[in-house]
């Protein structure tokens, strides 16, 4: 089960820079987590979860493996992009592909990088690739109306349903209202296969000078209030700091990070954003030959999540013990938990927990 995010945003907002900081991370730290770069602008990153180390520890595990998200750098946006303007037909194909959008806006002053906008203002910037988006997505609807309004006066039961689905949609985008804030939940995953750009969930990063990694600037400040109001997420970041954590030793970075006040690199901190973006929760496997963790969707049934790891494990599905991750460290392992009581037997329709270690049991 792959999830994707695609990195989107303008010209010279600091997007292909972070998304290299970050499959450099990635690469460096390859000895230990298994990465790779599909394409030159793909690459899988683990997430970092310290859970996972201490499983490892207790289990006595000769190996970790993580679970990976997978981001993809989307050649830059500009005006008109919904009508071919510069990569506009290729960006739009490439972010129909996603699962979430990571949408890079340039926070920080700089003389010697241009703005394609002539000037810094990233809730312009947002509204521009927004308007795309909403553009393309209006576009692509207005196109299926004809076909199905034809097919609805006919008597097809089916076109007439999605017809019903689609005429709010359009409503909604020409008032300039996202799909994602404009429907319900229903009518946003019955509108899945029509694979529509701002059904998507957004994350917004906002690239800051170094001085302001920490604590942001006034920019970041009014991309933090925007996100509040959409009921979105925003990420302070510092490209350049990212650009070099991601050359230095894995041993160097944690004092690197600490000498400017960080708790932890701003790549960290997308990833784990877009995790949560996805609205995904990990569980794991933990014994002698591995510790791993698997990424599932919040709701999860136990025999779906065993059918994650293998399809066999779901099909002959008997049985998951089951501990809570809490309860895995208290009781030193699985069979300090048995012990105490605290394993559990669940059946194929128990909700799976964020951090449950678990089990399978199958026959097939």
């Amino acid at each position: 089960m792959g999830f994707n995010c695609g990195i989107v945003g303008l010209p010279n907002v600091g997007k292909s820079t972070l998304f290299n900081a970050l499959t450099a991370t990635a690469a460096a730290a390859a000895a230990n987590y298994p990465f790779c770069t599909i394409e030159p602008n793909i690459g899988r990153v683990a997430v970092p979860d310290a859970r996972l180390t201490r499983l490892a520890e207790i289990a006595k595990s000769a190996k970790i493996v993580p679970t990976v998200l997978e981001f993809v750098d989307i050649a830059g946006l500009v005006r008109g992009a919904s009508k071919g303007e510069g990569l506009g037909n290729q960006f739009l194909a490439h972010i129909r592909e996603v699962d979430a959008i990571i949408h890079v806006l340039r926070c920080f002053e700089d003389s010697e990088v241009t703005h394609v906008e002539g000037a810094i203002d990233p809730i312009r910037d947002a509204e521009i690739v927004e308007t795309e988006l909403m553009l393309a997505d209006l576009q692509s609807l207005e196109k299926r109306v004809s076909g199905l309004g034809k097919r609805a006066r006919g008597g097809d039961r089916e076109a007439a349903a999605q017809l019903a689905l689609i005429e709010p949609a359009i409503a909604a985008l020409e008032a300039g209202r996202p799909l994602r804030a404009a429907m319900t939940e229903e009518q946003l995953h019955a509108m899945r296969g029509l694979q529509l750009l701002t059904t998507k969930p957004v994350l917004y990063v906002c690239n800051v000078e170094e001085a302001a990694a920490r604590a942001g600037n006034p920019f970041s400040a009014r991309v933090a209030a925007r996100a509040a109001e959409e009921g979105a997420r925003a990420v302070v970041v510092s490209a350049a700091i990212e650009a070099e954590i991601s050359q230095l030793p894995e041993a160097d970075r944690r004092a690197f990070l600490e000498e400017l006040g960080l708790a932890e690199s701003g790549l960290d901190r997308i990833v784990r954003a877009g995790y949560e973006l996805l609205n995904l929760i990990t569980f794991f496997t933990a014994g002698p030959k591995e510790s791993r963790a698997w990424t599932v969707v919040r709701g999860t049934r136990a025999a779906e999540a065993a059918g994650v790891i293998h399809s066999d494990f779901q099909r002959g599905f008997i049985a998951a013990e089951t501990i809570a991750y809490d309860d895995y460290v208290a009781f030193r392992g699985e069979a300090g938990a048995r012990e105490a009581g605290r394993l559990r037997i669940e059946g194929r329709d128990y909700v799976v927990q964020d951090g449950d270690v678990m089990l399978f049991r199958f026959n097939v």
